[in-house]
Formats: C-alpha cells, structure tokens, sequence
C-alpha cells in the first residue's frame, strides 16, 4: 500500500457543519478521521495530503447513538473528529475537494 493511500486511510472525510465553519474562522479544518488514528499520524497525513503545516490537533470522540430502525434497536458507529489547527498563512478550501 503507497503512503498516499495510508493516508486517505487515516483521514476519512471533512466535516461540513456550522461548527466547523466557524472553527475554520480561526484557522482550524475538522476532518472525521479513523478511530484508531493518533495525532501524530493525522498531522501527518493532513501536511501530505494538503501541503499545508500544522499548528495543533485536538480530537474527539463521539459515541454512536442508540436509534431505532424498523422496530429494532440500533447503534450508530462512534467518530472520531480532528481539528486540525494550521501556522498562519495556510488554508484548506474544504468544499472543492481533494
């Protein structure tokens, strides 16, 4: 497996949400990342993949509801989300992709 594709194993998705939008304010992308990923390996993946340097990462992990589905119980997976702060002078445009 290339390192390229490591990465997008690492970084699942951006979050697009009013919350993020106003992070992104302060210079901080929120990315949803695998359960397993620790900070190290998503600043590294972050800096790859966009060619941007990274000030912090916070992360977060939200526990999966319990939903009922057709009359039976369900459970949504947990997520893990990232904020990834960038050093000035970075951006990440979000909504044109990758």
């Amino acid at each position: 497996m290339s390192a390229k594709a490591q990465h997008y194993d690492v970084i699942r998705k951006p979050v697009v949400t009013e919350k993020a939008t106003m992070a992104s304010e302060n210079g901080a992308v929120v990315f949803e990342v695998a359960i397993a990923s620790s900070k190290p390996q998503i600043k590294e993946a972050v800096e790859a993949l966009f060619g941007v340097k990274v000030k912090a990462v916070n992360t977060t992990i939200t526990k999966g509801k319990n939903k009922r589905f057709r009359g039976t119980m369900g459970t949504r997976k947990d997520v893990k989300k990232a904020y990834v702060t960038l050093e000035e002078g970075n951006t990440i445009d979000v909504s044109t992709g990758l």
